[in-house]
């Protein structure tokens, strides 16, 4: 690949791409560890109470590699569910990517920096408080409806 060419997010569709460049396009916003809640109508609500692996500083999961086991419920995005992709945020590379748009100004992969997504404001730390799986039973969830995660971006 010559210099000149495109990034393979502007060349490959996300069915496309390897392991490591789906991997790579998450930005590390943590959005995605957000719970949500759904009404009667379907419709899903953001919160700001986020997984318990999550390391809310960091943005990044404390067992990632075993979230699936640890966290029931817990998305794990694939390409094959490409159709599923609209109740990510409109800031989510892989959301962007399926939609054809390209990735914010503010993205590791633009930047070339794997923080510049905490540091820009576009992700969870500072904003979601971190529940125990236990006290989850007795969260007023309605109270913490947050409207923040879906803020577009460039």
């Amino acid at each position: 690949m010559s210099h000149d060419s495109p990034p393979f997010w502007r060349r490959k569709r996300l069915s496309d791409m390897t392991p490591a460049e789906w991997e790579s396009l998450c930005d590390g916003c943590a959005k995605c560890c957000l719970e949500k809640v759904e009404d009667e109508e379907g419709d899903v609500y953001y919160t700001d109470v986020a997984c318990h692996l999550l390391d809310a500083g960091t943005c990044q999961c404390t067992d990632y590699l075993n979230r699936q086991t640890r966290v029931p419920g817990c998305v794990w995005l694939k390409p094959e569910d490409l159709d599923e992709f609209d109740w990510l945020p409109s800031t989510c590379a892989y959301r962007r990517i399926a939609e054809g748009r390209d990735l914010p100004s503010w993205h590791p992969l633009v930047t070339g920096d794997s923080s510049s997504t905490v540091r820009s404001g576009h992700s969870v730390a500072g904003r979601a408080v971190i529940a125990a799986s236990a006290d989850r039973e007795s969260i007023d969830w309605e109270a913490h409806v947050v409207d923040w995660p879906l803020e577009e971006s460039d």
